[in-house]
Order: C-alpha cells, then sequence, then structure tokens
C-alpha cells in the first residue's frame, strides 16, 4: 500500500510539473476554434428596450455617424479615416443598430441570444468576418468546415494533422478541454468546464452556418481619428527586451515550508503550481525569477539555488517571509532546497528547469491601452467656440497580461478613453452613445463641468441610444471624466475613466513632448497573473483589494506596448491623472526631478518648482514637466512600490549623447534603466 501511494504522488508531482511547463512557455497565437468565452457577469439597473441579440450572420450595418475626436481649432468632426484594423470594425458594429433573431434562436440545442453574451469574450480573438484572420482564425461559417482550413492562418502541426469536422459535438469537446481533444495545438485556453456556456456560445456559432457570406461582408466603416486604434498590438514576450522589462521580474513563484507525504516539503502557492508538492520551477535563460518562501509551519527554512548562485536569507517563525530575485544564467536541469541541516535529505528538493532562450517571436495581442502619445496638440491663441465631443461607449474583451484578458468597459474601445483639449470659455457639447450591444447602461461626469452630476444627470443612456448635453469651460486646469452610472466604482475600475484639459487664455508654455497617463485599479476574481479570461470581483472591490494596478489600462502598457520615447535636451510635460476608484498614486519618475508641477492640476496658481514626488488622489490629476538631460530610462512608477509588483510601471525612454557632467557611470544589462 505504502509503494501504491508514493506511486501515485510521484504520478501527481510528474504530470503537474508537465503542466507548470505548459504554463512557463511564452503564449503563443490562439487556435480554433474560440478564445476563453464566458458570460459578463454584469447586471443592468433597469428594463432596457427589447434589442435580442442576433445569432453571429446577423450584424447590421451602423446607419448613424461614428464618433470623433474634437477638432479644438474649429469645433467641428474632422474628416473620417478608413477603418485600419478589427477593433475599430468591432467598435463601429457595436453602435450599430440590433436585428431579430433568427428562427434557430433559444431552441433547445443552445440559445443563442446568451451564446452572444458568451461570444463577447472571444472577439478579443476570433473576427465572424469571412476571411478576416487576427489573433486567431476567423470562425465565420466554422460549422461543417474542417480543423485547421482557414486560409491565410499558420496553424500549429497538431490542429493541421487532427482531421476534425466542427459540428455541435467536436465543438463541444473542444470547447471543453482544447488539449485533450487535439494534443499540441497551440491554444492557451483551458477550456469552458460550463455546459450551458458551451451550448449557448455553439448555438450562436451554428447560426453562422449556411448564412449568405454577404451576410458578414458588409462594407467597412468609417471611423475618425478618435476612434480605437485598436491594431493587433505586435508584442515582444517576456524577458526578450531586458531593457524594458527588467524593473519587475519575468517569472515569480511562491513557495511555502510545510509537511505532506510524511515528510517536509515545499508547497506550492498560486498560479499553475498551487498545492503542489516540491513544484517544477521554469524559466528561460536570461530571465529574472522572483521566489517568495513563506514559512508555513515555524521551523527554520530557506531556499537555495545554487546553479544560480542564489540563496535566501533564513527565515524562523510561522508566517515569515522573504523573496529573492535572480537572473537565470545557466540552462539546464538543476536543484533547488533547504539548505538548512537535514532539510533537503527529509525531502526539502525540487527541480528548477532552465530553457534556452527561444528565438524572437511577435505574439499578436488584442489592445485596449490608450498610447501615451496619442493627444492632439495645444489649443493655439483662438477665441472661445463650441467644441463638440463624441463619446461610444463600448464593452469590450482585451489584453490585460500577457495570456491574460479582461471584460472592459470604455470610452471609445480605450483605456483611458480620448484625451479632450479645449479653452477656457468654449462650450462643450457632449453626444453620449452607448453600443448596441452594451450590457450596461452607461454615462459620463465631467469634473470640469459645473451642472448636476457633471453631465451624469443627463447622460443615462440605454444601449443603442445617444444623449446630448452642454457646459461651459469655466475654470482652467485638468480634470478627470468618467461613467457615473451606479455602482459608479464599478464602471470606473473596468476602465471608464479620461482626461480633459481647459487650457488657459494663451494655452500652456511650450514644451518638445506631451504625453497622456493615467493610474488605474482592476479587481479580478482570479489572482494576479492568472492567465486566460478573468472575471471581475464586486466584494473585492468594496473591500479596496485590487489584483492590478495598472498605467493606461493594463500591464506592460507603458513599458511593453506603448514606451513612451523622447531625446535629450527636450523638455516633456506628462499629464498624470488617477481614475480609481479608491487609490491615491505617489507618482514618481526615477531618475528625474520634477521642474514644474502644476499640484491638483491648478492652472490658477503658480507651479511647484524642484518636486520628487506628487501625490495625486482618485479622481484627481497633476501636470509635471521636466527636461532630459541623460540618456536611459526613465520608470515611471507609483512610489508605493509594491503596486509596482502587481503591473504598475511605465518607461520613458530619452535617446542623446551621454552628459558626464551630470551623470557617469556604467549602466548594467537588464538594471531597467
Amino acid at each position: 500500500m505504502r509503494e501504491f501511494l508514493l506511486a501515485i504522488a510521484f504520478a501527481t508531482t510528474v504530470i503537474s510539473g508537465v503542466m507548470l511547463l505548459s504554463f512557463g512557455k511564452t503564449p503563443v497565437v490562439p487556435e480554433e476554434p474560440a478564445g476563453s468565452p464566458s458570460q459578463v457577469g454584469a447586471i443592468p439597473l433597469a428594463a432596457k428596450p427589447s434589442s435580442p441579440y442576433p445569432t453571429a450572420p446577423q450584424q447590421a450595418a451602423d446607419d448613424h455617424r461614428p464618433p470623433g475626436r474634437v477638432d479644438v481649432t474649429s469645433g467641428q468632426n474632422p474628416q473620417p479615416q478608413t477603418v485600419v484594423s478589427e477593433q475599430q470594425r468591432r467598435v463601429a458594429a457595436a453602435a450599430a443598430p440590433q436585428v431579430q433573431p433568427s428562427a434557430s434562436t433559444g431552441t433547445q440545442a443552445g440559445d443563442a441570444q446568451v451564446g452572444r453574451q458568451v461570444y463577447r469574450k472571444c472577439q478579443a480573438c476570433h473576427s465572424l468576418e469571412p476571411g478576416k484572420n487576427t489573433v486567431g482564425p476567423s470562425l465565420a461559417g466554422i460549422v461543417g468546415k474542417k480543423a485547421g482550413s482557414a486560409p491565410g492562418f499558420n496553424y500549429s502541426p497538431a490542429l493541421k494533422a487532427a482531421n476534425i469536422t466542427w459540428e455541435r459535438a467536436t465543438l463541444d469537446a473542444y470547447l471543453l478541454d482544447p488539449q485533450k481533444t487535439v494534443p499540441g495545438n497551440r491554444m492557451p485556453f483551458p477550456g469552458l468546464k460550463t455546459e450551458n456556456e458551451r451550448r449557448d456560445v455553439i448555438a450562436y456559432l451554428m447560426g453562422d452556418a449556411g448564412a449568405a457570406p454577404a451576410a458578414s461582408q458588409r462594407a467597412p466603416e468609417q471611423a475618425p481619428q478618435s476612434a480605437p486604434s485598436g491594431q493587433q498590438q505586435q508584442v515582444t514576450p517576456s524577458g526578450s527586451d531586458r531593457t524594458s522589462v527588467s524593473y519587475i521580474p519575468d517569472v515569480r513563484y511562491t513557495l511555502r515550508s510545510g509537511i505532506a507525504e510524511g515528510r517536509m516539503v515545499y508547497l506550492g502557492v498560486g498560479g499553475a503550481i498551487e498545492g503542489q508538492v516540491n513544484p517544477v520551477l521554469s524559466a528561460a535563460e536570461g530571465q529574472v525569477v522572483q521566489v517568495t518562501l513563506i514559512n508555513g509551519e515555524g521551523a527554520e527554512h530557506d531556499v537555495v539555488f545554487p546553479d544560480q548562485e542564489a540563496k535566501s536569507p533564513r527565515i524562523v517563525g510561522r508566517s515569515a517571509s522573504t523573496t529573492i530575485a535572480f537572473r537565470a544564467t545557466r540552462t539546464g536541469d538543476f536543484l533547488y532546497f533547504c539548505s538548512v541541516p537535514g532539510h533537503q535529505l527529509a525531502g526539502m528538493e525540487g527541480k528548477f528547469l532552465v530553457t534556452p532562450r527561444p528565438p524572437a517571436q511577435t505574439v499578436a495581442e488584442a489592445n485596449i491601452s490608450h498610447e501615451a502619445s496619442d493627444i492632439p496638440p495645444p489649443i493655439g491663441n483662438r477665441a472661445p467656440q463650441t467644441v463638440r465631443v463624441d463619446l461610444l461607449t463600448v464593452e469590450l474583451e482585451g489584453r490585460l497580461a500577457e495570456g491574460t484578458t479582461f471584460g472592459y468597459w470604455t470610452f471609445n474601445g480605450k483605456v483611458p478613453g480620448p484625451f479632450l483639449r479645449v479653452r477656457v470659455g468654449d462650450t462643450v457639447e457632449v453626444h453620449l452613445k452607448n453600443a448596441a450591444d452594451s450590457a450596461m447602461i452607461h454615462s459620463v461626469d465631467f469634473h470640469a463641468a459645473t451642472g448636476p452630476g457633471g453631465g451624469a444627470a443627463a447622460t443615462q443612456t440605454d444601449p443603442g441610444h445617444e444623449k446630448m448635453f452642454k457646459f461651459k469651460a469655466l475654470v482652467p486646469g485638468l480634470y478627470v471624466y468618467h461613467c457615473a452610472t451606479p455602482m459608479v466604482a464599478h464602471h470606473i475600475a473596468n476602465g471608464m475613466y479620461g482626461l480633459i484639459l481647459v487650457e488657459p487664455e494663451g494655452g500652456l508654455p511650450p514644451v518638445d513632448r506631451e504625453f497622456y497617463v493615467m493610474q488605474g485599479e482592476i479587481y479580478t476574481d482570479a489572482p494576479f497573473g492568472q492567465r486566460g479570461s478573468q472575471e471581475f470581483s464586486v466584494d473585492k472591490l468594496l473591500h479596496e483589494r485590487p489584483e492590478y494596478f495598472v498605467f493606461n489600462g493594463s500591464v506592460g502598457a507603458l513599458s511593453k506596448l506603448h514606451p513612451m520615447k523622447a531625446k535629450v535636451g527636450e523638455t516633456v510635460r506628462i499629464f498624470f491623472g488617477v481614475g480609481g476608484p479608491n487609490y491615491t498614486s505617489s507618482f514618481h519618475v526615477i531618475g528625474e526631478i520634477f521642474d514644474r508641477v502644476y499640484n491638483l492640476a491648478s492652472l490658477l496658481s503658480p507651479p511647484a518648482q524642484g518636486v520628487q514626488t506628487v501625490t495625486v488622489p482618485a479622481g484627481g490629476a497633476a501636470i509635471v514637466e521636466f527636461k532630459l538631460d541623460v540618456p536611459g530610462n526613465y520608470i515611471l512608477v507609483d512610489h508605493a512600490l509594491s503596486r509596482a509588483e502587481r503591473g504598475l510601471v511605465g518607461i520613458l525612454q530619452a535617446e542623446g549623447p551621454q552628459n558626464a557632467e551630470i551623470f557617469e557611470g556604467k549602466v548594467e544589462p537588464g538594471a531597467g534603466h
């Protein structure tokens, strides 16, 4: 019996290790048939006008004028541009009026109306437009097709050789467990475990079977410049660009000491190693590895990686903890263990696998993050006028972190929403349109407006509807705007915030570059770092326990995706705001001193000079300016630095000649600077 139990334990460890290795690889392009769908857990505030969801092929054209960026010089919308990305098409389609569902909707085989909501999670990776491959292949007319047959998509050999025809049964099996159905395919989604969700999304997809191609091949919409760019962002996998990501580790593990199987062991905590005994840890050569050790039972312990020349301090006392970080410099199969005499022999030993760095790849990810450099030009010297602002509220699944997505609620498909720019004395005419496929009522509250709810009292907008109000910009300054539909904190936490600058008469002093940065919190049900589609947690929101802190909507938005760029000798201005909804920021740029700070974003008071860190409350803003004297990477942080461990890091890259008079020293590779 003892041998039998040991065999089971050994098999469990080996299998767990294999699973861990699969999670440790760089994410790759998702494959057929759908990305990680699940229903949006949002409850409408009130009964909405009847607008049943269509099946997949029943997308109607939008006969409304799409939203546009404010033209601060003429007060009119600029000429529209041709849509250049799938996300722009999806945002435009979201604004379209919905048509009645087909007769197949709501059959016993599944509810296509509900399935449309489930499918929202797939939209980040899959299009229903024939021939439109994005992160994953097009799912148009998938029912009855052979697996791996979408033209122009680079499938894995496993899927090409699967010899599967997508019917109800095969779709159900694949959605339940993609790896079991097609071993070795590149689909990172672990599967839909709820039968109802699988049945409903299949019903929705089957509505596409036999549909006339024209049903999905509607003409591309026209979208003005402020519509979200939404291009599939080319992302360098973690660790391949040390200078841009090394301020936070590439790989994190947490171990807890304990007793299991009658011996001393390390127990995995969180993520893919949760509950595993002496879990197999892995990294790629050159990656920065962070290991946290928690004392689980009170004896003295440490953790040592001898082949990487890394050793933690010893910890004594239950719940004591320590953290070490090191770079995996050698490839191969190694051990980690406790160096306290006798503990390694007693069972505290595991494997640490370091693989060679893979060739550089580009991984396409759906991107909701607003580029910091995407900002309209200064107003200039003009008289007050009426300026029209068009905002479209869009609910969509987008990239939260590498391999992780989240159901965002947005203004114009980006987080934060568009940067708006007017001058004092302007009349701002706001048109708020709620996308037809939204699940929630939405609104907008401008802190720059004087009037009921900052406009929210006049803009509570049902899906598929539009409302308008006007306000006069009375006081110059930088102001937050946000959705103010109950639960207000929920709408803000899901991404519905932005900034509007009311320039003083004559404008601000000229600078060389301006950037737009906002800090926010995201409350997911699963812990930080969990891969796949993440659900929102109201409980964590109410207890103010965010899993993620982010600049511009997602982890890596201003480091991996859109690092800011400037040149030595240039003066930089950052418009910084905190969407919140709960936490105050101690905004700091590592390696710089702010020459001028417009504290609390007041433009009626002279700026403070020579400031290291500026406090910005939730719902507040600040304007900081500084001149770049030395080349290098300057790290944007909230100086409550634990938040950097949860994603809150940005990078400003300064290029130019060295200046030994101001700074002289060797900048170590991978130091983040």
